[in-house]
C-alpha cells in the first residue's frame, strides 16, 4: 500500500506540475546538471577501451568525406562553378557533417524511451532527458566537423565574417532535433517498425539533401524535393554562412524559425501530455 500511496502521490505532483507548465522544457531547465552529468559519462563510457577514443569522432566523418570527395571529384568530376575543389570539399563537408549529426540523434532518439524504460517512474531522471540525452552527444560531431571545417578555411584564407552566424542556425537546428527527438520517441513506443525503418529514411533524407550538389543543379522537376526536405533549409544555411561567406536570404530564415520553434513546441507539448498515456506501450 505504501508503494502504491507513493505512486499516487508522484502522479499527482506530475499531474501538478503539468498544468503548471506543460512542456518538457521545464525539465531540461530544473536536470540541466544532471543531463550534462549523465551525457558526459556516457560519453567516456562509449570510447572506454577504444584505441582511439574519441578519435572516432574525428575519422568517421573524415571518411565519410574522402569517399564523397572521391565519388564527385575523382568518378563523377563534378564542378561547381565559381568553386575550387577544396571550396568544394568544404562545401561537401559543411553539409555532411549536420547530417551526421543528425542522423546520430534520430537513431538514438527514437529508441530512447524504450532503451530507458528502466526509469520511466524514475522522477530523479525523467524520461523526458532521454531523447535529450541522444541529441547532446550527437552534437560531438558538430564539434569537431566545424572545427575541423575553420582550421581548413583558415588555412586557406577562406574564412568569412559569416562563420559567426552558425551558431544561430546551430541552436535552431537544436531545436528542431530536440523537438522531433520527443515527438518520434514515443511514436516508436506504439509502431516499433519506426525504429527500424529509420535507416531507410535516411538513406533518403540524405540523397534528398543538397550535401554534394547546389540547389542550381537539380533539374527543376525535382526542384519539390528541396522545397519540401525541411533539412535541406538547414544544410544550405550551413553551406552559405561557413564556406561561401553568404548571408540566407531572409525568407530562408524565417522558414528555418518556424521549422526549428514550431518542432520544439510541438513536442515538448506533445511528449508532456502523451507520455503517460503512452507509457502502457513500453
Amino acid at each position: 500500500m505504501d508503494g502504491v500511496g507513493r505512486d499516487v502521490t508522484g502522479m499527482s505532483l506530475s499531474v501538478l506540475g503539468r498544468r503548471r507548465f506543460d512542456h518538457s522544457t521545464r525539465f531540461l531547465i530544473s536536470h540541466r546538471r544532471l543531463l550534462l552529468r549523465v551525457a558526459r559519462h556516457e560519453l567516456r563510457a562509449r570510447y572506454a577501451g577504444s584505441v582511439l577514443g574519441v578519435g572516432w569522432a574525428v575519422l568517421t566523418p573524415l571518411v565519410m568525406l574522402c569517399v564523397y570527395a572521391s565519388v564527385y571529384l575523382v568518378i563523377f568530376q563534378v564542378k561547381v562553378p565559381g568553386l575550387s575543389a577544396t571550396q568544394y570539399v568544404l562545401l561537401i563537408f559543411s553539409g555532411l557533417v549536420p547530417f551526421l549529426a543528425t542522423s546520430e540523434a534520430l537513431v538514438a532518439g527514437v529508441g530512447a524511451v524504450v532503451a530507458n524504460k528502466s526509469v520511466l517512474s524514475n522522477t530523479v531522471f525523467p524520461i523526458d532527458l532521454a531523447p535529450a540525452k541522444a541529441v547532446l552527444l550527437s552534437q560531438v560531431t558538430m564539434v569537431v566537423g566545424f572545427l575541423a571545417i575553420v582550421v581548413v578555411l583558415g588555412a586557406t584564407g577562406g574564412l568569412s565574417w559569416t562563420i559567426l552566424l552558425a551558431p544561430i542556425i546551430w541552436g535552431l537546428h537544436l531545436l528542431a532535433l530536440l523537438g522531433l527527438t520527443w515527438i518520434l520517441s514515443l511514436v516508436n513506443l506504439v509502431f516499433r517498425d519506426l525504429q527500424n525503418g529509420m535507416g531507410l529514411a535516411l538513406m533518403g533524407l540524405m540523397i534528398a539533401s543538397p550535401i554534394a550538389y547546389t540547389p542550381e543543379m537539380v533539374p527543376p522537376g525535382l526542384k519539390m524535393l528541396i522545397i519540401l526536405n525541411p533539412f535541406a533549409y538547414f544544410v544550405i544555411a550551413y553551406q552559405k554562412l561557413l564556406v561561401l561567406g553568404q548571408l540566407p536570404p531572409l525568407w530562408e530564415i524565417l522558414v528555418l524559425v518556424t521549422i526549428s520553434t514550431g518542432t520544439f513546441l510541438v513536442g515538448g507539448y506533445f511528449f508532456s501530455r502523451a507520455k503517460l498515456v503512452l507509457i502502457d506501450y513500453v
